[in-house]
């Protein structure tokens, strides 16, 4: 019997920042499982920055969206009908298969989530891909150590978020930047020792030079641009940088120059890692060990923006490089 289900296709290729009509909503029907296969419907959906690499027809870490194909991203569903025994009606997974409502795949291509351990979504979010992001870049590339002082940038974001309170747990002072009083007053909320809106303190150099006199140890960069120049210049001797994202420079239409004061990197002996998250998937059950006992301790709480329905997934990924979330941005289906 067939099964209804819509998702969303690339429709074109954005050139700056994407719009409504790079994107199309398309009806499918779907078969009933055939062996080895299951049949889930979506309950949550996440977008994501790295999304908008994929838009390009290029080579990268991960393969390019194809136009014409529904894109993909986390989801978390609900099997609603198995043929392979070792799963049942009820069950709920964690998949690759997002941006649409329903999907019948192999069953080893998804990953059953523990029952009643948190909300679904949490698996999008601060238990899944954004949360281990922050642990692994901030505590292996990053390597804080007590004392030292955590730069942040896009620090009320799915990431930065997670970074300013860990960095806070292992005993550092934390300056974040956020772009609304709104999410600064989260951020200090949390404890952050000096949250900055960029968007309105003026000069940015002087506000974190204010919020850290004595100068920067890490920095974890989620936004590149003035505040990686910001950061180089206010690192001290031996500084590391985590580079997870340069979300301000992913809509340009021609490369931008470099940082123009690059040139620290040698004097100060600096020491700049990009990484990607799927590089410490062995970290994953120290990560959800300690996450879940920081998260029940009170020492790291979550934000969740929330947009209904996958005609709206478009608009919820475009928000994302205009300020329009707090914490992580997901989509709810059904």
């Amino acid at each position: 019997m067939p099964h209804a289900s819509r998702e969303i296709r690339l429709k074109s290729r954005p050139v700056g920042t994407p719009a409504p009509d790079n994107f199309e909503l398309a009806s499918v029907s779907l078969p009933d499982p055939g062996p080895g296969q299951i049949l889930v419907r979506n309950l949550w959906m996440t977008v994501d920055p790295y999304m908008r690499g994929r838009m390009y027809d290029r080579e990268s870490y991960v393969p390019p969206f194809q136009i014409g194909e529904p894109l993909q991203g986390g989801a978390v569903g609900e099997v609603v009908a198995s043929n392979d025994p070792a799963w049942k009606a009820g069950d709920l997974v964690e998949s690759f298969f997002g941006w649409r409502e329903a999907f019948v795949a192999p069953a080893g291509a998804v990953q059953k989530l523990p029952a009643g351990k948190a909300p679904p979504q949490a698996y999008l979010g601060v238990l899944g891909m954004p949360g281990l992001t922050a642990y692994a870049g901030l505590l292996t590339v990053g390597e804080p150590k007590a004392g030292e002082t955590v730069f942040v940038s896009g620090g009320a974001g799915a990431v930065g978020s997670i970074v300013a309170q860990i960095a806070k747990i292992k005993g550092c002072t934390v300056v974040a930047t956020a772009g609304s009083d709104d999410k600064v007053k989260w951020l200090k909320g949390r404890g952050v020792d000096h949250a900055i809106n960029y968007k309105t303190c003026g000069n940015l150099l002087e506000a974190v030079r204010a919020a850290a006199p004595n100068g920067i140890d890490v920095y974890f960069d989620n936004v590149g641009g003035e505040h990686l120049e910001v950061a180089l210049e206010l690192a001290r001797p031996f500084a590391r940088f985590a580079e997870c994202g340069m979300i301000a420079q992913y809509n340009d239409t021609a490369p931008r120059p470099g940082p123009r004061n690059l040139i620290y990197v040698v004097g100060k002996s600096l020491r700049i890692q990009g990484f990607i998250v799927s590089t410490y998937a062995n970290q994953r059950p120290q990560f959800l060990a300690d996450m879940t006992q920081w998260i029940g301790e009170g020492k790291i709480a979550s934000e969740e923006t929330v947009e209904h329905g996958i005609e709206n997934a478009p608009k919820a990924f475009i928000n994302l490089f205009n300020g329009g979330n707090t914490g992580k941005m997901l989509v709810k289906l059904g």
